[in-house]
């Protein structure tokens, strides 16, 4: 099993923890976390759009003038996509874009991608995280702190809404509920930072 040092928030070492293999050792499989993130994206669109086609269009079907003796190009009625308030073309209708991925297919992908992070060393395990009153002036300087300069997700073990406010006016920082993070999430933030309790709430989902 694979150990990192679990810091303080003054990125003092304080404590090791052992990764289990089959979460944290898992061997990187990039086709089947695409096929994931791409399901997760487009299960998470509502798929409402919808405009109106020509023959859809509340306007007269009445020749808008005669065909020939006006110099003018030939047209039909006004709602036609050339003009102002007329019908679209191949218009967009509301369509279901979910696709299913089962549940071991998301397990794997899940493991395979945080694997790749700890092999590349941007997982950050700290002992505890609580910014002084919920500002984002703490926050900031824990990230300053870690080198954190780049899209990070901080994990915590339920939802902590210190965590939440203080991070919320800062740009490319996120925070997510241990039990609710997904592949997307891994993979579209550089650095994750995890509580040393949120570490253990994945290993107990996913083991």
């Amino acid at each position: 099993m694979a150990k990192l040092n679990v810091y303080n928030m003054k990125k003092e070492a304080v404590d090791t923890v052992e990764l289990n293999d089959m979460v944290f050792a898992a061997e990187y499989n990039e086709p089947l976390i695409h096929q994931v993130v791409v399901a997760l994206h487009n299960n998470a669109r509502q798929g409402t759009k919808s405009t109106l086609t020509r023959s859809e269009v509340n306007l007269t079907k009445k020749k808008i003038y005669r065909q020939k003796g006006t110099g003018n190009a030939r047209h039909d009625e006004k709602s036609a996509p050339q003009f102002v308030g007329g019908g679209v073309v191949f218009a967009p209708k509301p369509r279901d874009f979910s696709q299913k991925i089962n549940k071991k297919m998301r397990d794997i992908a899940f493991a395979s991608a945080l694997s790749q992070k700890i092999r590349q060393e941007q997982v950050i395990i700290v002992d505890d995280i609580n910014f002084a009153d919920a500002k984002t002036k703490a926050a900031s300087e824990f990230l300053k702190t870690f080198g954190l300069d780049k899209r990070t997700i901080i994990v915590t073990d339920g939802k902590n809404t210190n965590v939440i406010k203080a991070t919320g006016n800062i740009q490319k920082v996120s925070c997510e509920n241990a039990e609710l993070l997904n592949v997307a999430q891994v993979v579209e933030n550089t650095y994750l930072v995890f509580t040393k309790n949120a570490i253990k709430k994945l290993e107990e989902a996913y083991v």
